[in-house]
């Protein structure tokens, strides 16, 4: 395992966290503008006020997301809220000639702003709510992301609770977690050796790929503990609510009571907010949770965990899109702390932190492998099957019917389908035209077996569609959906019960008597003792997307399903075997697949071998964007080029929405100047007060 240092471009900056200079505050006027200033020390707007004795100056962090305001602000520090102002409270500050929040961050001597300085209006609270270390990360994260400070600060403080902060503050439980030996990860060779740097105090990064089953939350609640017992502090990030609870009892078992907490959105503002301040407060010296706990006060930070890195529902919706894996890879080397990476597969962006050496492989032995995996079958494997097109193409072939048949017998039966819904896709049933709505173009589908045809887009009933090509009326299925195949299932196994998975209704657990789960790709339900077999259907779906990260994703959500199987179980998937990712579930092998693609991707100079930006907005906005960035060597402009209309936008709608989507590419050293050249072109248009908006997202999920 690695020892702390050793940076690499793939973070710039890390070392040198640029500090933002105070900037002129604005007085109170007209229109929002900037008054003339004047020595500090005069009066304010209720009268005289003196400042305070010591350190009379505040740093404020306005609550204003323009981007040519993003820098702090000085103001005078009453001294009637000389003990109340401490730095990393909450306060009330007149700003532009409004009352606007804002954070303290430090209280200084003197000013180098030469006019008059406002006063802070009052203190909201005292609670140190923005630590030091978090105030550091979220100005690198703006940085990075080409954000603002208050856009990453929204992120990283939740929103006050009033009651839940002046509750009584239990005692801080000091309580030593012992050493304990290796558990799961004596599977992996350099397993032992990663504990045993945690527990000394050492900053240890691996890049982590799980054995499949369910030993994947003892072995990050074993870690934490190792962190624990060194007498530093843990923070785990996984995908959802349901993963969350499973860490969350692994840590239970591993750490006891009061050592840790889970944050998730499910808890409520007022729950939420009660075990964010155990944490800031130092009572829970352990984090599991979603993506916004990334960002948690964990102090004396040792260990920082993201789990199944891959997974979307990582993705920040909000500006300026922060991803978890970029946020704790800051963490870790800004505190010092070891980092863990895991999953049942690799990603192109992890193998690119293993090939720049900021972090080790940490992986079982191939032989270990071989003896945890379930045995892949693909369809058209067996002779027989390469002789019969028909077996080829059908949707559940004989191969796939009888290893569902036989795995019955004893235990449940997993059933992965790509799509939701009955029938999300229809065509013509004589010359296959696709089926659309006549009102907006969108695809019809079908919600039942005895249900008319309806549009996707706008919900309009096509009960009178007729092909615009030859004329026919009846459909055909294109994609059929996890209803639909739950129903062709309990007709192919009668007498089996039939239990759905998805968005509508999620399963937690499965019992180990025999049924059919149909689920689609991420609400897998586990099976108590693992599945006894596996289908994953329509495997050309999730290959046959338009995607830069198909392929990737593909293998993720194949694995993932996979991994629920009991050892040798057997998991039979629909697609083509000659692809590089049906081949790599086949040998359990995501590592060779995750190079090989991140190879292809340098050639290519696609993300993560290369840092990109999108910019989506109106095309005059985009122009002008681009006029007004000093972009760096080497930057490569692509498109711009339309955006799709939403689905269900009317005509006058999508005339509204006309947007381009324009992509920057630059080379991963020059990631941070191209950050910094699009935050400063940003703060060009803000400061003229442009119209039209411009988003800007550096190195997006979906770049094309």
């Amino acid at each position: 395992m690695t020892k702390d240092g050793g940076g690499t471009d793939l973070i710039p900056g890390l070392d040198d966290l640029p500090r933002a200079p105070a900037g002129k505050p604005e007085k109170p006027g007209r229109g929002g503008k900037p008054g003339a200033a004047k020595k500090a020390g005069k009066t304010g707007r209720k009268g005289a006020r003196r400042p305070a004795e010591e350190l009379p100056v505040a740093r404020v962090a306005v609550d204003m997301s323009l981007p040519h305001l993003d820098r702090p602000f000085d103001y005078l520090v009453p001294a009637e809220l000389d003990a109340a102002a401490v730095p990393g409270c909450r306060v009330r500050v007149r700003f532009a000639g409004q009352l606007v929040d804002g954070f303290l961050l430090e209280r200084a001597a003197e000013s180098g702003h030469d006019g008059t300085l406002l006063f802070l209006e009052r203190v909201t609270s005292s609670e140190r709510v923005l630590t030091p270390e978090i105030a550091a990360l979220v100005r690198e994260v703006a940085d990075r992301y080409a954000g603002t400070f208050a856009d990453v600060l929204r992120l990283a403080v939740p929103p006050r609770h009033a009651r839940v902060e002046a509750e009584p503050v239990p005692e801080a439980e000091d309580r030593e977690v012992p050493a304990a030996g290796a558990g799961v990860w004596a599977d992996y060779p350099a397993g032992p050796s990663f504990l045993a740097a945690l527990a000394g105090g050492r900053a240890p990064r691996a890049v982590w790929t799980a054995l499949p089953g369910p030993g994947w939350t003892a072995a990050i609640a074993r870690a934490a503990a190792a962190t624990l017992s060194g007498g530093r502090g843990a923070l785990v990030v996984v995908a959802d609510g349901r993963d969350v609870a499973r860490v969350d009892a692994a840590l239970k078992a591993e750490l006891g009571e009061g050592l840790h907490v889970a944050l998730t959105a499910e808890l409520g503002p007022a729950e939420r907010y009660r075990r964010w301040l155990a944490v800031l407060r130092g009572r829970a010296r352990a984090v599991v949770g979603t993506r916004a706990a990334m960002f948690a006060p964990v102090a004396d930070l040792g260990l920082v965990v993201l789990w199944d890195d891959g997974d979307d529902v990582h993705a920040e919706p909000h500006a300026p899109y922060p991803h978890p894996r970029d946020v704790l890879a800051l963490r870790a080397h800004r505190a010092q702390a070891g980092a863990l990476i895991g999953g049942f597969t690799r990603t192109t962006d992890a193998t690119q932190l293993v090939e720049t050496g900021w972090a080790h492989a940490l992986s079982a032995g191939r032989d270990r492998v071989r003896t945890a995996m379930p045995r892949v079958r693909y369809v058209g494997e067996d002779a027989q099957l390469a002789r019969d097109a028909a077996a080829r193409t059908a949707r559940l072939p004989n191969v796939a019917f009888e290893a569902a048949r036989h795995a019955l017998e004893d235990g449940p039966v997993l059933v992965q389908v790509p799509r939701r819904g009955y029938v999300p896709g229809i065509a013509c049933g004589r010359c296959r035209t696709p089926a659309r709505c006549e009102a907006c173009q969108g695809p019809l589908s079908l919600a039942s077996s005895h249900a008319a045809p309806y549009c996707r887009w706008c919900g309009r009933i096509a009960g009178d569609w007729h092909c615009p090509e030859c004329g026919f009326f009846q459909v055909r299925a294109v994609v059929v959906g996890a209803k639909r195949t739950a129903e062709e299932l309990g007709r192919a196994f009668p007498g089996v019960p039939v239990r759905t998975s998805g968005r509508d209704a999620i399963l937690e657990r499965i019992g180990p008597e025999r049924a059919l789960v149909v689920s689609t790709p991420g609400a897998e339900p586990p099976a108590e003792e693992g599945y006894r077999a596996a289908l994953l259907l329509d495997g050309w779906v999730l290959l046959g997307r338009p995607d830069l990260r198909a392929g990737e994703e593909t293998l993720r959500r194949w694995m993932n399903a996979a991994s629920l199987v009991r050892p040798q179980g057997p998991v039979i998937v629909a697609a083509e075997g000659s692809l590089p990712a049906v081949q790599a579930l086949v040998r359990w092998d995501p590592a060779t697949y995750a190079e090989r693609e991140l190879a292809e991707r340098r050639e290519a100079g696609f993300p993560p071998a290369a840092r990109m930006a999108s910019l989506t907005g109106s095309p005059a906005a985009i122009r002008e964007l681009l006029a007004d960035a000093r972009l760096p060597d080497g930057a490569e402009v692509l498109g711009p080029v339309p955006v799709p209309v939403p689905p269900g936008a009317t005509q006058a709608g999508a005339d509204a929405l006309e947007k381009e989507r324009a992509l920057i590419r630059v080379p991963r050293a020059a990631g941070h100047a191209l950050a910094r050249a699009l935050k400063e072109a940003q703060g060009v248009r803000s400061a003229r007060k442009a119209a039209d908006t411009v988003r800007v997202q550096i190195d997006p999920l979906e770049p094309i």
